[in-house]
């Protein structure tokens, strides 16, 4: 009879085990790890181009000064925060980086405004290439914010979910910030790329 209730108690463990969630918990976090470094990624991409965009608008619309600066400030607040996975821990470090990212997207698309009056700067083949390179991350960007919000959905919906919510509550596993509905429209947005053709 022992044998059969030490039995019963090693089935009965195993099988709150496996419902506990615990690895799938750790499968996720990863995932959303992931997806973050990506989205980190591409705007450390952006931010690369812009110091040469900058210097190439400054070329032909050098008395466009307060276009520059602003673009110059708003990249130098973005580079600034510090990225690393505790920010998806942290949801006012993740609108801080939300924002700033936010505010240089808003830049971007001026100084893309004020280069439409430069039809000298349009033609250059360097502004182009590197237009061309700005839009091809923008639309990079949104690719990677768009996994970055499935994986943390998916990780959410774990840690919210019975029976695996008990074990979040246990692990202390918080339920992860994604980007803001408020903030989706000036982010999300690609800087404006007219080439006038």
């Amino acid at each position: 009879m022992k044998t059969w209730f030490k039995w019963l108690a090693i089935a009965w463990t195993v099988s709150l085990l496996s419902a506990c969630g615990y690895n799938e918990f750790q499968s996720k976090d990863e995932a959303v790890k992931a997806a973050w470094s990506e989205v980190v990624n591409q705007y450390k991409r952006r931010a690369d181009l812009i110091p040469n965009l900058v210097n190439t608008v400054k070329g032909y619309a050098s008395h466009e000064r307060d276009t520059l600066e602003a673009v110059t400030r708003a990249r130098a607040a973005a580079t600034s925060i510090q990225v690393t996975p505790e920010v998806l821990n942290n949801p006012e470090a993740f609108r801080k980086f939300q924002q700033a990212q936010g505010e240089l997207s808003s830049a971007l698309s001026r100084l893309m405004a004020v280069s439409e009056n430069y039809p000298n700067l349009k033609a250059d083949a360097s502004f182009r290439d590197l237009q061309s390179q700005l839009e091809g991350t923008e639309n990079r960007i949104t690719v990677a914010r768009q996994r970055y919000i499935q994986a943390v959905r998916e990780y959410n919906t774990l840690a919210r979910s019975f029976p695996t919510n008990l074990t979040a509550m246990m692990f202390h596993y918080e339920v992860k910030p994604s980007f803001m509905v408020e903030d989706e429209k000036a982010i999300s947005n690609a800087p404006a790329v007219n080439f006038g053709k």
